[in-house]
């Protein structure tokens, strides 16, 4: 299961540590301008070493198109890419060989594989999620086209959280710190808190808020390819993700339902709705409003402190993390949600009607 979608496909390989992360898109449109600096742009939004409270390990996360372009354009062929590893230091994890570390990979890769790369994770480490990145690039460059925008931004760090109604901020302002929060005030407060967290060996978990502008009326499955489903379990297949509501998600369970329908209107022979509560989609389907919705991101389970485990003979033992590791994966999460994000409906947009494009 190393492939992703249905017709815009991505299937990605490598490890943390190994030579290299890459990937091969496939069902990539023909004629796209592939703008590589904004593909890079994407990555550098997720690379290591971009801030004090991310980890310090520096890597230019430069890709390399391999196949699939000609003249800045794709051909409608399979769109290879590669990226190199370049500052691993694997002797950090060699105390990590024989014990299973609490909240991670460790022991279900070992129980499914009968072996395991434990420098950095191998396969379970977020590095793979360049690979994401470079796929949903693409798949924005398709979507922005059709004046389609994916923003996501840190809503909630530990306890301090925006308000839920994403309307009330200025989304453009979400680069404009290292925590990627539209808010400046509790940007600063989240920046504090992680930072504390760091200093302490510990982590920190949170939210990430995504919105979709743009998405047409009538994309998704009435039945079990909801696209509300699509995007659960694209967002639950990120590392550390524990959560996905779309619209009003778990908020909503208190109202009445005379307070949660969304009514339809006209406006300039345009159908909309006077209200959002539903998150853009209605029955699975997309009404053409905004798509919205939160993920859930547990703290990062490696912690620089001393802790209990057992080893592979399941004696006990302890142990002290080493390495270079976010105490808080959301301000690097926030393009890999969107990434996503843009595979998943342009995936949905391509199984729907091709002709929406």
């Amino acid at each position: 299961m190393n492939t992703f979608g249905n017709i815009f496909r991505l299937t990605t390989f490598g490890e943390s540590h190994g030579e290299a992360i890459g990937g091969v898109v496939d069902g990539m449109p023909p004629g796209v301008d592939i703008d590589l600096a904004f593909i890079q742009q994407e990555l550098n939004r997720r690379r290591p070493g971009q801030s004090h409270i991310t980890t310090s390990r520096q890597e230019a996360d430069q890709v390399e198109l391999l196949s699939g372009v000609f003249e800045g354009k794709s051909t409608g062929c399979p769109i290879g890419f590669i990226v190199r590893n370049q500052n691993q230091h694997s002797q950090d994890y060699e105390n990590l060989r024989c014990l299973f570390r609490p909240s991670h990979a460790d022991y279900t890769y070992h129980q499914k594989y009968g072996i395991r790369d434990h420098r950095g994770g191998g396969r379970s480490s977020a590095r793979i999620t360049i690979s994401r990145c470079v796929g949903g690039a693409l798949a924005k460059l398709v979507l922005q086209q059709k004046g389609i925008t994916i923003q996501a931004y840190t809503s909630q760090v530990g306890d301090i959280a925006l308000d839920r109604d994403y309307t009330r901020y200025d989304l453009s302002q979400t680069e404009s710190n290292a925590v990627r929060c539209p808010d400046p005030e509790k940007a600063a407060e989240m920046e504090a808190l992680i930072a504390r967290m760091k200093a302490e060996g510990d982590t920190i978990g949170g939210v990430i808020t995504c919105v979709i502008k743009g998405c047409p009326a009538g994309v998704g499955e009435p039945e079990f390819g909801k696209l509300h489903a699509a995007l659960g379990a694209a967002m639950l297949s990120i590392n550390a993700v524990k959560g996905f509501e779309y619209g009003e998600g778990f908020d909503g369970v208190t109202a009445r339902g005379s307070e949660q329908n969304d009514v339809f209107r006209s406006v300039d022979g345009c159908t909309t709705t006077v209200t959002n509560h539903s998150g853009g989609i209605q029955g699975g389907i997309t009404n053409g409003q905004d798509i919205y919705f939160r993920v859930a991101f547990k703290p990062v389970a490696t912690i620089l402190q001393e802790q209990q485990t057992i080893d592979l003979e399941g004696n006990p033992t302890t142990f002290t993390a080493r390495g270079r590791h976010d105490p808080c994966v959301l301000p690097r999460a926030v393009p890999v949600v969107e990434a996503m994000a843009a595979m998943t409906i342009l995936d949905y947009i391509l199984l729907s009607n091709s002709a929406i494009l």
